[in-house]
């Protein structure tokens, strides 16, 4: 674990934090804790454009969170510098909602949106002995947890043939392939007696 790590820990964040977070620097570090006393064109790139928009979309209640009016000092007397009346270090973002606010606004990469490294070799498309058809199984059982009013098995058919061009069970025109599907959901299928959807202790 690296610092950025601890800070995934954080439901909520300054202004301030979030906006270095977004601009790829940890609060914690030398330029994260000074930036803010920093001249302008000294600070990281990426920081004043995030911290602008940050704020301007708390203040318009994009983002959900709490204002806090902006003081002059901080508490060892030493002047805040002045950005209008939301205070960057004490107003609060919440964490969900600024990750919501984030995609909407084009941004999907970054500290918000870490890559999950792939734990199973074996859903691994890179991996040589990668098998599309055990993937897909594998997949479609994580993807449908509850099947509704239909059984298992059609739910389970419908997701694959949703996905079947990322597993490879499509042909050429781009076409489910019908016989490939059927093995997958046969596999996936965790009421194989069939009957009515049962519901989880039943």
């Amino acid at each position: 674990m690296d610092e950025f790590d601890y800070w995934r820990l954080c439901d909520e964040l300054s202004i301030h934090q979030a906006a270095l977070l977004i601009a790829g620097i940890s609060p914690s570090s030398e330029a994260g804790a000074n930036c803010a006393n920093w001249k302008t064109e000294e600070r990281p790139m990426g920081y004043e454009a995030a911290k602008s928009a940050v704020r301007n979309a708390l203040r318009r209640e994009l983002i959900m969170g709490e204002i806090v009016p902006e003081n002059d000092y901080d508490i060892n007397g030493q002047p805040y510098p002045m950005h209008g009346t939301v205070c960057i270090f004490h107003s609060l973002v919440d964490v969900d909602s600024l990750k919501s606010w984030l995609i909407s606004r084009g941004f999907n990469q970054g500290f918000f949106f870490p890559v999950q490294p792939e734990t199973t070799e074996y859903l691994n498309p890179q991996h040589p002995r990668y098998a599309p058809k055990l993937a897909a199984a594998v997949r479609a059982w994580e993807a449908v947890t509850a099947s509704g009013k239909i059984s298992p098995k059609k739910a389970l058919d419908k997701w694959l043939r949703e996905h079947a061009a990322q597993f490879a069970l499509s042909d050429e025109d781009g076409n489910p392939i019908n016989q490939a599907i059927e093995e997958c959901s046969k596999i996936a299928n965790w009421q194989p007696g069939g009957g009515a959807p049962k519901t989880p202790g039943a």
